[in-house]
Formats: C-alpha cells, sequence, structure tokens
C-alpha cells in the first residue's frame, strides 16, 4: 500500500507545470485558482480566530496550497471517470521556503484519501468532507467558498476568504473609479483633502481586515460591528465580480466565435455528428444566457448602489449588502463556470493558433463545458 502510495504521489519541483515555482505561485496566483493556506498561517496565525475556527483541523493540511487544476493528459489515467478539472493539495517540503517543492495530490484520484491521510499524518473524515466540498465548486472565489462552506455547515475565520495579492493589486484602479461618487460623498465634508482618504479608502476595502479607515464609510451605511463586516464583505464580493467581468466578456465574445469555426476531424456516425453540431449552438446560445443571468443580479447591485449615491439613500444599499451572500452562490458558479470555458479554451487553442480537434477531443470539450453551465440549455 505505502509503494503504491509513494508511486502515486506527484512530486510539485520547479519542474512541474503547474507549480513550475511554488514562490511565484504564491506571489503572482489569482483568488479564484489558489487558496493559499500559507500565507493565511503567516499573516493570521495568531489570532484567536485561526486557531478556533480553522478551515481545516489538520495543521499539515491548514498549512497546504489548494489549487484548481486543470486535468492535463498525464494525468487521466489517476481517475477512475473522466473530469476536466479537479483540486490539486501541494503540501510543501518546508513552508518557509517553497523553492524546494513538495508532494501534491489530486481530489477524486485513485486512493487519494488514503494518498492524503499518509501525507498530512492522518486527515479525519470533517477534513476530506471540506476538501470534497471545495472540489465541487468551479473556483475558489472566496465569495461562493464561503457561501458553499456555510450551507454545509462549515463556518471557517474570515481570514480564509481574503482576496490575494495580486488581485487586490490589479483591483485597485477599478474600484476606485467604481466608487468614486460614494466616495466624493463620504469626504464631502473634507475638501482637499478627499483624495488621499479616498485612496486609503479603497485600500482599506479591499484588505483582509475591516479598520478605522472605514469609518466614513460606516457612518454612510449606519452600520455597526458585525453588520458592518458582513457588508464589506458582501461589497467587496460585488466588486470582485464586476472587475473580474470586464476582461472576461470580451474573451467569452472570441470563445464563442471559435468553437463555431473548431474543425473536428475523424470519422463520426450521424448521433455523435449530430450532438456536436447541436452542441456547438447550445453552447454559444447557453453562454449568453449565462450573461445575461449575471448581468440581472448585478443589476440590484447597481440599483441599490445608486439608490445611495443619487438619493443619499443608506437604507436601500444596507440591506442589500446584509442580504447580498445568499446571491453568491448562484453568481459564483455563473462566474466560475464561464471562466472556466473561457480559460481552458485559451489554453488549448492560443489566440491566432490552428482552431481544430479530433471527435473524441471535441466531444470532451463540448461535454465538459455543457455540464458546467449552470442553466438549462435550450435544445
Amino acid at each position: 500500500m505505502l509503494a503504491t502510495a509513494r508511486h502515486q504521489f506527484k512530486p510539485a519541483r520547479a519542474s512541474d507545470r503547474v507549480t513550475r515555482s511554488l514562490r511565484a505561485l504564491e506571489r503572482t496566483a489569482s483568488t479564484s485558482r489558489v487558496l493559499n493556506l500559507i500565507a493565511i498561517e503567516a499573516e493570521s496565525g495568531h489570532r484567536p480566530e485561526h486557531f478556533q475556527a480553522p478551515l481545516f483541523k489538520n495543521r499539515v493540511l491548514n498549512t497546504a496550497l489548494i489549487v484548481k487544476h486543470r486535468v492535463r493528459h498525464d494525468d487521466i489515467y489517476l481517475f477512475e471517470e473522466a473530469r476536466a478539472t479537479t483540486t490539486k493539495v501541494i503540501i510543501p517540503f518546508d513552508r518557509r521556503d517553497l523553492t524546494l517543492g513538495g508532494q501534491s495530490v489530486l481530489v477524486g484520484q485513485r486512493g487519494w484519501t488514503d494518498l492524503l491521510i499518509n501525507a498530512c499524518n492522518g486527515a479525519g473524515e470533517g477534513d476530506l468532507s471540506v476538501l470534497r466540498m471545495i472540489d465541487s465548486l468551479p473556483s475558489l472565489d472566496p465569495f461562493l467558498l464561503r457561501e458553499h462552506l456555510r450551507r454545509h455547515g462549515v463556518f471557517a475565520a474570515p481570514c480564509y476568504f481574503a482576496l490575494s495579492p495580486a488581485d487586490i493589486d490589479a483591483m485597485q484602479g477599478f474600484v476606485a473609479v467604481e466608487i468614486a461618487r460614494l466616495i466624493a460623498l463620504a469626504y464631502r465634508d473634507m475638501g482637499g483633502g478627499g483624495a488621499v482618504h479616498a485612496t486609503r479608502m479603497v485600500e482599506a476595502l479591499l484588505a483582509t481586515d475591516v479598520d478605522e479607515r472605514l469609518e466614513p464609510l460606516r457612518a454612510t451605511l449606519v452600520l455597526e460591528g458585525d453588520s458592518f463586516k458582513e457588508g464589506v464583505f458582501s461589497w467587496k464580493g460585488f466588486l470582485y465580480y464586476k472587475w473580474m467581468l470586464e476582461t472576461l466578456w470580451p474573451r467569452l465574445a472570441e470563445v464563442g466565435a471559435e468553437i463555431g469555426r473548431l474543425a473536428i476531424s475523424g470519422p463520426r456516425d450521424p448521433e455523435t455528428g449530430r450532438y456536436l453540431e447541436e452542441a456547438r449552438r447550445r453552447l454559444q446560445t447557453g453562454v449568453l444566457v449565462e450573461r445575461n443571468a449575471i448581468l440581472r443580479t448585478l443589476k440590484v447591485y447597481n440599483d441599490a448602489f445608486e439608490h445611495l449615491v443619487e438619493n443619499s439613500n443608506a437604507r436601500v444599499f444596507r440591506e442589500f449588502l446584509l442580504r447580498a451572500p445568499e446571491l453568491f452562490l448562484s453568481l459564483g458558479e455563473r462566474v466560475g463556470a464561464i471562466s472556466h470555458i473561457s480559460s481552458y479554451w485559451r489554453y488549448r487553442y492560443p489566440a491566432g493558433g490552428t482552431l481544430t480537434a479530433s471527435v473524441e477531443e471535441a466531444l470532451d470539450i463540448f461535454m465538459d463545458f455543457e455540464a458546467g453551465l449552470a442553466v438549462p440549455l435550450p435544445d
């Protein structure tokens, strides 16, 4: 058994195609792809909440890297059934020096629970259950992740649901534009110093902790304590989705057009040929349906925000923020599904490349994409 486990465990060294450098992964990874439990412990390990409400009870597992991973050709043999994505757990050899690499296991591969238990020197069923919940999601988006876990009775500390440093840096300018009118409202009595305070407010809004820099916002919304923290978390979630979608929409338009132009080679029976042609149409239509559903949800946010900045109506926006997490499940799943379609297609077909696939590969791609879409596809 141990020999088999050693054979199935894959080293996550610098040469690995997914984790060429764990240090680079730590610095540049997007929030939706990587959950960096090492960084979370370094940042929040001294806090009581980290000890009292850990994501995983096993200490080794709770200081691992959790990565959404595309199943590659040399991974296929590890699984009983075909799948396009999985969740990779990377356990570094030394948490203080990620360049030394580590071991990895894919959730769902044959014998993965035994492999993980051996690597972690024991991991209970509760931790394995949390990993299964995480694996069932299309991304590691913290707003979707927190709500999904809570629906299943898992209440991990807030530090596990922060945005990555890379995403925070990328979002700064977008958020500043999005909330410019609110900043003007909150700092209207500060004269020329408002710009400096506004910069601090954007940084504070995207940060993990809610601190005194957001006091003008708290006063504007008339929220206290935990309600204000929940409101800020919800607001950050909608800003995150709007930021993601700003770049995702044009990519999806390109992908939809390329799906229509994909040249499929090889013999096929009439039923297979009919499926492939109908799947093209369903996918192109289905992505548009998903897009419209996402825009309807975001309109609820936009309307509530307009009430705040145009009518100085804090009540409508405040009430929206406090009930908003229930929207993260559908919104996060939809955004995750179309993001997967966009990213996987562009990985398989780089811009300007040849759009060809065998019948078998086209079937795998189309069936994977159709399964991920949250809405029923039209016939």
